[in-house]
């Protein structure tokens, strides 16, 4: 018989804990729960960066990389502009806000607003 075809005994089962206790492990963290925009507080900044340059600034995004990266995409076809995402931040060229707000609204952002100048 090998190591893993041990057979226990009821005291060797008592060892390993109730199981009605054990945590349930089938609930694994999905995609879509990530992006359930409902749940995050997001803030939709103006800034100006090298002079007179404008920049939307989406913050308080918790999102993978990867999603933060195809969001980021969708805002920048859907408003025309360039940008990137990068430090758990969307940047927009130019003010977009009101744009912005908008449509991150229909993707089911509940607890969004308009922050800064």
């Amino acid at each position: 018989m090998s190591k893993n075809n041990k057979i226990l005994n009821w005291d060797d089962f008592q060892k390993l804990g109730n199981p009605e206790n054990a945590p349930d492990l089938s609930e694994e963290t999905d995609e879509t729960d990530e992006m359930n925009l409902s749940k995050q507080t997001i803030r939709i900044h103006l800034d100006r960066i090298k002079g007179n340059k404008t920049v939307t600034v989406i913050r308080g995004l918790v999102l993978s990389p990867d999603n933060l990266t195809n969001l980021a995409t969708d805002l920048k076809k859907k408003c025309g502009v360039g940008g990137n995402a990068k430090n758990k931040e969307i940047l927009l060229q130019g003010n977009h806000r009101d744009k912005v707000l908008a449509l991150l609204q229909d993707m089911g952002a509940v607890n969004i607003k308009k922050a800064g100048g």
